[in-house]
C-alpha cells in the first residue's frame, strides 16, 4: 500500500501579507460551497499524488490558517506547519520549511492559485521517476489571467532539450485590447519586449526541486545580506522589516544562467491556472470554478474523487 512517506511531498507558501489583495488570500472562499483557495490547492495535491502538505505561515496571519485547516480538513490528510518569521522573500519562506520537508524531493505552490489536479499530476509524476532534475510547471500566459488587472508573470525560455534556458520576471502584465478584440498581452515595466503572446510560458510559482536545491538557497540568502535575527531585531523595535526579498524566480533564474546545478525541466501543463490576485478578482475566480464542476473538471466538494465514466 503506498503511503506519505512513499509520495512528494508539496510545500504551500501561505506567509504572503497579500496588501494588493487585501486580506488573507488562502482563505478566500471561491469554491462552489465556500471552499478556501488552499481547500482546493490541497485537495488537488492529494488527488495528484501528493502525500503530504506542508504550510508556510506567517507569525501574525498563521493562526488563522491553522485554526481552518485543523476544521476543515480530513484528519487523514498529513500536514505539517512551518512558520517564517519575518517575510524576507519566497526563497527564505521555503529555507523556513526545511526541517519540515526533509531530504527528498518536493514540490513548492502558491496558497492563491488553483493549479488544477492535471498540472499537480505532471509534478508529483517529475518527482517520482526523475533524480536529476528540477522542474518547473509552465501555463499558456492567457490561462494565467483572470481579468484585466494587471498581474506578476515568470516568462519563460525553453531550449530545444525541454529545460528552462531563462526566466525573466515580467511586471504589470495585462490584456490588450485592440478594436475590441483580444490581440496580445502586454507588460507595462519598462523593459522589452513589450508585448507579450498568449501562448508564451510562463511561470505561477510551481515548482519541483531535488534535494542538492538547499545550498543553492542557502548561498542566494547570503549573498542577498538579509538577515532573519537583524530582520526581527527590528520589527521588536517598530523600525519594520527590510524591503529587500529572496525571490524563487529570480534565485533559479541565476542559477540556470550561471550553469550551476541541475537542468530545470520545463513541464507544460494544460488547462488553466486560477489565481486570486485583486479583491475584485473572487467574482471571476468563483465562476470558472464552478465552469469546472459543471464541466466535469473538479469534484464538487474538496477531497472526493471525479466520478468515473
Amino acid at each position: 500500500m503506498t503511503t506519505a512517506a512513499d509520495t512528494p511531498t508539496l510545500v504551500v507558501l501561505a506567509a504572503g501579507l497579500a496588501r494588493r489583495y487585501g486580506g488573507l488570500k488562502p482563505l478566500a472562499p471561491v469554491g462552489p460551497h465556500g471552499e478556501a483557495v488552499i481547500d482546493l490547492v490541497a485537495s488537488d495535491a492529494r488527488a495528484a499524488g501528493f502525500g503530504r502538505i506542508v504550510l508556510v505561515l506567517h507569525p501574525d496571519t498563521g493562526p488563522a490558517v491553522r485554526y481552518h485547516v485543523e476544521r476543515c480538513w480530513p484528519e487523514s490528510v498529513p500536514v505539517t506547519f512551518a512558520v517564517q518569521r519575518v517575510p524576507l522573500g519566497t526563497t527564505h519562506a521555503v529555507l523556513a520549511a526545511r526541517e519540515a520537508i526533509g531530504d527528498g524531493p518536493f514540490a513548492v505552490a502558491n496558497a492563491d492559485d488553483v493549479y488544477g489536479e492535471d498540472a499537480l499530476s505532471v509534478l508529483a509524476r517529475h518527482l517520482q521517476t526523475e533524480r536529476q532534475a528540477h522542474a518547473l510547471v509552465a501555463f499558456s500566459l492567457a490561462a494565467t489571467v483572470v481579468s484585466d488587472a494587471p498581474v506578476t508573470r515568470g516568462v519563460c525560455t525553453v531550449g530545444p532539450d525541454g529545460t528552462l534556458s531563462s526566466i525573466a520576471e515580467r511586471r504589470h502584465v495585462a490584456r490588450h485590447q485592440d478594436n475590441g478584440a483580444e490581440v496580445a498581452f502586454r507588460a507595462d515595466d519598462g523593459t522589452s519586449p513589450v508585448d507579450l503572446t498568449p501562448d508564451a510560458p510562463v511561470s505561477v510559482n510551481l515548482w519541483g526541486f531535488q534535494a542538492d536545491i538547499w545550498s543553492v538557497f542557502t548561498a542566494a540568502m547570503d549573498a542577498s545580506g538579509l538577515d532573519e535575527e537583524e530582520a526581527l531585531a527590528m520589527v521588536a523595535a517598530g523600525r519594520g522589516v527590510p524591503t529587500g526579498e529572496v525571490l524563487l524566480p529570480e534565485v533559479v533564474g541565476r542559477m540556470v544562467a550561471d550553469g550551476e546545478g541541475l537542468p530545470v525541466r520545463v513541464l507544460r501543463a494544460g488547462g488553466a491556472c486560477i489565481g486570486v490576485t485583486h479583491a475584485d478578482d473572487l467574482p471571476v475566480v468563483r465562476d470558472l470554478l464552478a465552469r469546472q464542476v459543471a464541466t466535469g473538471e473538479r469534484p464538487e466538494w474538496p477531497w472526493e474523487p471525479l466520478p468515473t465514466t
